[in-house]
């Protein structure tokens, strides 16, 4: 009788063994796809900081504002930022770093540059895309 007892009880801990590690291998791809779905939001919200600055340097450098297209980099940080002239006096910065690009409209006030106060958008103001496009 004991040897029956002895039996069933090292199954039953086999079995536990089993449904165990059946567990952690089901905890350790969901902590592994989390991880994934962590680093790549994590390098998006890099990217989108990155071309938030690159907008913000744009703003800040002295442009020729009666070049109809003028582009500038910042290599070391891979920025590309460039200030298209439109036809009616208007402008439009274009920033770009990695895969993002941002714009910013503006206006030529006394020979100088100046931005619109409400902000920044991320998706090409001008309905011909191609003015939107960095050179």
């Amino acid at each position: 009788m004991n040897r029956q007892c002895g039996m069933s009880s090292l199954a039953l801990v086999l079995l536990l063994l089993v449904l165990g590690s059946l567990m952690l291998q089901g905890l350790n791809q969901q902590q592994r796809a989390l991880y994934t779905r962590v680093a790549v939001e994590t390098r998006a919200l890099r990217e989108q900081a990155s071309v938030h600055s690159a907008l913000q340097w744009g703003k800040m450098q002295r442009w020729q504002v009666n070049a109809p297209l003028q582009c500038v980099q910042q290599p070391a940080q891979s920025w590309q930022v460039c200030l298209r002239r439109l036809s009616d006096d208007s402008l439009l910065l274009i920033a770009a770093s990695g895969s993002m690009t941002l714009w910013q409209s503006g206006e030529v006030s006394h020979d100088e540059a100046h931005f619109s106060p409400y902000g920044w958008s991320d998706f090409c103001p001008l309905m011909e895309s191609a003015l939107c496009r960095i050179p």
